[in-house]
């Protein structure tokens, strides 16, 4: 027998989640100065625990997407939900910072099995006619998460400490891991798919040697890291390693980990790449951001909440309309609009940040980056995926989510390695530290600021879409 699926109860649960991810993405930012100071740690190691965290998520989501293709999406993403759970609980109980930087690494693999699965789900259980309201759920989640992350990470650092922003992932995840049970179809997509293991191998090593290199070039003086080994060859070799996993993938008569053919789809490619731009801008931000308005102006993690809750707010609201309105105008105008919208604020924010700024007059800045944030998730999304082939949905979400989280691990990188570049500067100018603060963060804001102007070109390449209005019931054995 089988019965009918609600669908939209089936994407709430897994949103709940995403969610999850999400905020804990967020949450950990707002924690920063305090796990500095708590854990005697430096910069550069706490911009380990971000950073190791996007790595371990971005390498492996190629992979776990065949994994939902393979052994059922709904299985691949609870097996998701019960590592990253599990993680939460160890990074909170972490007393150093080497064992949050180890914990972290896995809660990103149990965010690289959930992602790819929740995609996969929105093109299984809604015809291309009805995504743009589904992909506005899953952007005004993302909205929420940003909006409960600082404001929740705000007041547990403050009363509780920060270990408290990893625990309030264990009631959120059983939660989450029940209503899935209850809600989401067991769907088989039966793709008996085998796996690239030398493709995981090139593309993991690559990438690790690629962030290692420009996220530790500072703290060895872009000079040697150990023997005759140094920071540029790391690099080198980490461009050498991802340039044999492209070579590798068009070899690959077999089933490639990363099948070039579905780039020949000019909407996929364009999304992906613009989806890599977003990715690197919106990790980029918030470093300097967080450390400007606490150690600059002196706020406390609560009030710094406050202060960029209006901005998660207004993405989350724009972001839902935006995505009902991506079905019925062009979605690369929109994505286009929103990407100049955050760069503009980003810009306005940079321009206004003294060491003696009101933090109140900072709002309509953070409100346009707000505004920008809606415009993007939903239209990149429907865009991205809604003309690729039903039999690619599963990996094209896979790459998809993995160019955002590759985009993110090496804006992370790069941002942490240009504002301590900055910071140093400064400091060896014998700049005041607030005042040195202040310059470093203003100057840092142009890269990914720039970036996001990069990904409006990327943008600009997609092509109208026109949604197919037929679509089999979704059903499930019972």
């Amino acid at each position: 027998m089988t019965k009918p699926v609600n669908p939209w109860a089936a994407l709430s649960a897994l949103c709940l989640g995403f969610f999850m991810i999400l905020l804990d993405t967020t949450i950990v930012s707002i924690a920063i100065p305090a796990m500095l100071r708590e854990l005697n740690a430096g910069l550069n190691a706490v911009v380990w625990v971000v950073s190791v965290y996007l790595l371990t998520y971005a390498v492996p989501m190629l992979f776990t997407s065949r994994l939902g293709d393979r052994f059922g999406p709904k299985r691949v993403f609870m097996a998701g939900l019960i590592v990253f759970t599990g993680a939460s609980l160890w990074c909170g109980l972490s007393g150093t910072v080497e064992m949050l930087i180890a914990a972290r690494a896995v809660q990103g693999l149990g965010a690289a099995l959930m992602t790819p699965q929740t995609l996969a789900f929105i093109t299984h259980l809604f015809p291309p006619a009805k995504r743009g309201p589904a992909m506005g759920l899953w952007s005004a989640v993302a909205g929420v998460a940003t909006i409960v992350g600082p404001l929740l990470g705000g007041v547990l650092v403050d009363h509780l400490g920060w270990e408290w922003i990893f625990f309030v992932n264990l009631p959120v995840g059983l939660l989450a891991l029940v209503l899935t049970m209850i809600q989401v179809p067991d769907w088989q997509p039966k793709h008996s798919h085998s796996f690239d293991l030398l493709g995981i191998l090139l593309s993991g090593a690559g990438l690790f040697c690629l962030v290692f290199g420009l996220q530790n070039g500072q703290q060895y003086d872009w000079g040697k890291v150990t023997g005759p080994i140094t920071v540029f060859e790391i690099i080198g070799a980490g461009v050498l390693l991802m340039a044999a996993f492209v070579l590798w993938q068009h070899f690959n008569r077999r089933e490639p980990l990363l099948p070039l053919q579905v780039f020949a789809n000019r909407n996929f490619s364009a999304g992906t790449l613009t989806s890599v731009t977003v990715g690197f801008a919106m990790t980029g931000m918030f470093l300097p951001m967080v450390i400007y308005i606490q150690s600059v102006l002196e706020l406390s993690p609560t009030k710094a909440g406050l202060l960029t809750a209006p901005m998660s707010l207004l993405a989350g609201v724009v972001g839902a309309f935006v995505g009902r309105a991506s079905d019925k105008f062009n979605g690369k105008y929109l994505v286009m609009i929103g990407l100049a919208g955050l760069a503009a604020g980003l810009g306005v924010f940079a321009l206004q940040a003294t060491v003696t700024t009101n933090p109140w007059a900072l709002v309509p800045a953070l409100l346009v980056c707000g505004i920008g944030i809606g415009f993007i998730f939903a239209p990149m999304s429907n865009v991205t995926m809604s003309s690729v082939e039903p039999r690619l949905a599963g990996t094209a979400s896979g790459i998809f989510n993995t160019a955002r989280q590759v985009g993110g691990v090496i804006g992370s990188a790069a941002i942490g390695v240009l504002l301590q570049a900055r910071i140093s500067a400064a400091m060896a100018d014998h700049v005041a530290p607030q005042a040195a603060l202040t310059t470093a963060a203003k100057e840092t804001f142009v890269l990914p600021i720039a970036v996001l102007l990069l990904g409006i070109f990327a943008a600009l390449a997609m092509r109208k879409t026109t949604p197919r209005t037929t679509a089999a019931p979704v059903e499930v054995a019972a």
